[in-house]
Order: C-alpha cells, then sequence, then structure tokens
C-alpha cells in the first residue's frame, strides 16, 4: 500500500514538473489529440501517424521526468538516512581527512598523522586561523606509518594561545634526501551535528567535518 502511494506520488509530481517546464502533459495532448480529431476537416482528414509520433516523443519525454522524479526521492532517503547515521556519531573518537585541529585553551591537543615513508626528520607547522605561523617543531627520524605530535597550545615564544580552530602540516626529509608530505588527520570527540543546506556535518570543538571525509567514528 504504501509502494502504491508513493508511485502515484512520484508519477504526480513527474507530471506537475512536466507540464511546468513543457506547458502540457499526456493527458492534455491526449485531449488536444481527440478535439483535432473531432473538428477535423473530414474532405482534409489530419495524418493521424504525424499525431502518433508526437504522442510516442511526449511519452518518452514524461518517462524521463517520472525517472528523474524517482531518482530525487532516492537520494532525499538517502541524504535522511545520512542525517540519521550522522546523530549516531555523537560522542565517538573521530579521524576524518584534514588539517584542523581544535585547541580547547587548556588541554594538550593531538595532531596526528600519516608518513608514506620513513624520514630522517620532519617539521611540524602550525598556523592559526588568519594563516599565521605560530608554532614549528622538529621531530626527529620517524618509521613510516601512523604517528602523532602533542601540541601544548603554545607559540614558538612559549605563550600560550587562545582556544579555537588551528591549522597544521607535516613535512619531511626521507634517507634519500627527497621531500616528504604527511597526510594529516582531523580528530576529536564529535560534539554535534549541523545541517548546510541539508547536507549533515560533523562538529568536533567547532570544527565541521564532512561525512565524506570520516575515515572511522569509534566509541560512538
Amino acid at each position: 500500500m504504501v509502494d502504491s502511494v508513493t508511485s502515484t506520488t512520484d508519477a504526480s509530481a513527474a507530471a506537475a514538473a512536466m507540464k511546468k517546464s513543457i506547458g502540457m502533459d499526456k493527458d492534455d495532448f491526449l485531449k488536444l489529440f481527440i478535439a483535432q480529431l473531432q473538428y477535423q476537416d473530414p474532405l482534409q482528414p489530419q495524418d493521424p501517424s504525424a499525431m502518433l509520433n508526437q504522442l510516442s516523443q511526449l511519452s518518452m519525454l514524461e518517462q524521463s521526468y517520472n525517472s528523474n522524479t524517482t531518482l530525487q526521492s532516492l537520494l532525499t532517503a538517502q541524504n535522511n538516512a545520512n542525517s540519521i547515521n550522522a546523530v549516531s556519531f555523537v560522542g565517538g573518537n573521530l579521524k576524518a581527512n584534514g588539517d584542523a585541529v581544535a585547541f580547547d585553551g587548556t588541554s594538550a591537543a593531538s595532531l596526528q598523522f600519516n608518513l608514506p615513508v620513513a624520514t630522517s626528520s620532519a617539521v611540524v607547522s602550525i598556523k592559526d586561523s588568519a594563516g599565521n605561523t605560530v608554532r614549528t617543531a622538529t621531530l626527529d627520524a620517524s618509521a613510516a606509518g601512523d604517528a602523532s605530535y602533542s601540541w601544548d597550545g603554545r607559540d614558538n615564544n612559549g605563550n600560550l594561545l587562545p582556544a579555537g580552530t588551528y591549522h597544521f602540516a607535516v613535512n619531511g626529509t626521507a634517507a634519500n634526501g627527497t621531500a616528504v608530505a604527511a597526510t594529516t588527520y582531523t580528530t576529536g570527540i564529535v560534539d554535534g551535528v549541523s545541517f548546510a543546506n541539508g547536507t549533515p556535518m560533523l562538529t568536533v570543538g567547532g570544527i565541521s567535518v564532512a561525512l565524506s571525509d570520516v575515515i572511522s567514528v569509534k566509541g560512538a
């Protein structure tokens, strides 16, 4: 019963969209077709093949509108499912592609990254929201793989920086002297969900994270 109602609704929506776009739907065309047959000149009858050809083309167009409407309904259902899933992530420990880190003003922040190859040394650069470099730190030799740097929230002069969103990058040097850029991650506890233009975004200490960037959420 639900499927039947949904199908009827989709068909009605498609017909309405079609009528708005080209000024008529299949029913309107059939009425026009019948009226032309009723009032045609008996001595010069209309060529039915031309009308039937047009009716066939209109039917194909209507099917196209039906398909578009069905796809739109599927996309809406998918977005609703994504929204429900996003809410279930609240309270979980998130790891996502990104270079943002939330500093709460007191506790050390963990900057997580991945090195594609082993490095003899690497430099962590941290910037504020204005793009100014506030802290740099040199790391010793590191193996390839996941690694992290604990940032105490202080700048290069030892001053404690205010709470907020910062960005970081890690660039190292391999044993053969080639430059190595690490893949950085945004991590933290999911504390909320926001909806931008109907698209759910996870929030982590003021940082917005798209679901497409999420790698894992544990303990939600």
